[in-house]
């Protein structure tokens, strides 16, 4: 299992750490305008893009099948949730956005992550790979729940957001992971 000191001076490092941040500051001028909170496909396009990278054209007929206002309305139900549990929480608000068409657990996380980097990061083989050395290609809500727990507890040792922490993680999978 990975530990905090092996991530330590990767914070900010990734390839795509300055996209990453321009992304968060643009979801985060758009809290401050919208309320109560959502997203319409506009603006989930460049998550999914960050997200998915090559695989987008693999998914983006089914990403188009969802109208602006269909994404406008989940996005608000997931957003509206506030639960004092946050597990809880993190398990309502990723069964909500899956129920857009194209959006599995990994591409939910990553709204999640981008939308609130404090609290979520996203799930995917690099960092599950880098954290519990196991090759996975597929996640559901209690993966990423396993996942989120041990990247909330690295964040929370490294003083960083759990977005941050795990961006981290998945550099160091990306340097020192076997391909595959």
């Amino acid at each position: 299992m990975i530990r905090a000191a092996d991530i330590e001076k990767l914070r900010t490092e990734a390839e795509d750490y300055l996209k990453t941040e321009r992304l968060k500051a643009g979801l985060q001028r758009l809290r401050k305008e919208r309320e109560p909170f959502y997203l319409t496909k506009g603006d989930l396009d460049p998550i999914f893009e960050w997200k998915l990278r090559g695989q987008l054209n693999r998914v983006k007929k089914h990403l188009d099948e969802n109208s602006n206002r269909t994404y406008e309305i989940i996005t608000r139900a997931a957003f509206s949730i506030q639960e004092d549990d946050w597990k809880l929480e993190a398990e309502l608000r990723v069964g909500v956005l899956t129920v857009l068409h194209g959006v599995g657990v990994p591409v939910a996380s990553a709204i999640l992550a981008l939308t609130e980097p404090e609290h979520y990061c996203a799930v995917d083989f690099r960092g599950w790979r880098a954290m519990y050395g196991e090759k996975r290609s597929a996640f559901d809500i209690p993966s990423y729940m396993r996942y989120l727990s041990e990247i909330r507890r690295l964040a929370g040792e490294l003083g960083w957001s759990v977005q941050e922490t795990d961006l981290a993680v998945w550099e160091y999978d990306r340097r020192h992971g076997r391909t595959g």
